[in-house]
């Protein structure tokens, strides 16, 4: 499980991600608001920790737009603004939690475990794995993007099911192949290629932004490109 720390103050986040990487979390960093949002909207995080004031773009702003691309991750805003208004703005702008600087770093470990622990009962708990406006419901096997129910063979809900679960990993032919049809890769067939095509063709032809890509040479990888 990895973190996405989103810093421009170097000493900081040299502080943080040391602290973060000494119990066990893996530490993605960000000096401004614009790579914060590309790195957030690619990839699946436990948690965003964010500053309010930043280069490119600030972190209310930063947080909104998360919020707006359907980005459920908890964002825990840091900030040497403390006034109860200040933090009033920053959780109607879409952030969980608020901690102002200067803060004890166990202080901050232990929103850490509070936010965490929430996004895991979540995520074991939640039956809908949803990327941007495309939703899948593993209940009642249902699939709609931007409302509109899309219709899906057992085989393509598979696919798509497997590729929201690793959602911004690229996976590979073979894996697929191994994963999904239970047998080894053979570069002679296409059957893999058909049906990336069929899933493509239902999921992003009539919509955007497209989510299903191809990485030549690597295989397909399902994400938010901005």
């Amino acid at each position: 499980m990895k973190i996405l720390l989103i810093e421009d103050e170097v000493k900081t986040v040299q502080s943080i991600k040391q602290g973060l990487e000494e119990h066990q979390w893996e530490v993605d960093v960000a000096y401004d608001g614009i790579l914060g949002f590309q790195l957030a909207t690619r990839s699946p995080y436990a948690l965003i920790i964010s500053d309010i004031i930043l280069p490119g773009m600030n972190g209310l702003e930063l947080c909104r737009k998360l919020r707006e691309s359907n980005i459920a991750t908890p964002i825990l805003m840091l900030t040497a603004l403390g006034t109860t208004d200040d933090k009033i703005v920053g959780l109607d702008a879409g952030a969980d939690d608020y901690l102002v600087k200067p803060f004890v770093f166990g202080e901050l470990m232990a929103r850490v475990r509070a936010l965490t622990r929430r996004t895991h009962h979540t995520l074991q708990s939640s039956n809908v794995l949803k990327i941007a406006d495309l939703e899948l419901n593993t209940d009642t096997k249902t699939v709609t993007r931007a409302g509109r129910e899309i219709s899906l063979t057992a085989k393509e809900f598979q696919l798509l099911e497997y590729f929201l679960r690793h959602q911004g990993r690229v996976i590979s032919k073979v894996e697929l192949a191994e994963r999904l049809w239970d047998l080894t890769f053979d570069t002679g067939t296409n059957v893999i290629e058909v049906y990336i095509n069929f899933l493509r063709k239902k999921i992003d032809k009539d919509f955007n932004p497209k989510l299903l890509h191809t990485q030549i040479g690597m295989g397909y990888v399902v994400k938010l490109v901005s």
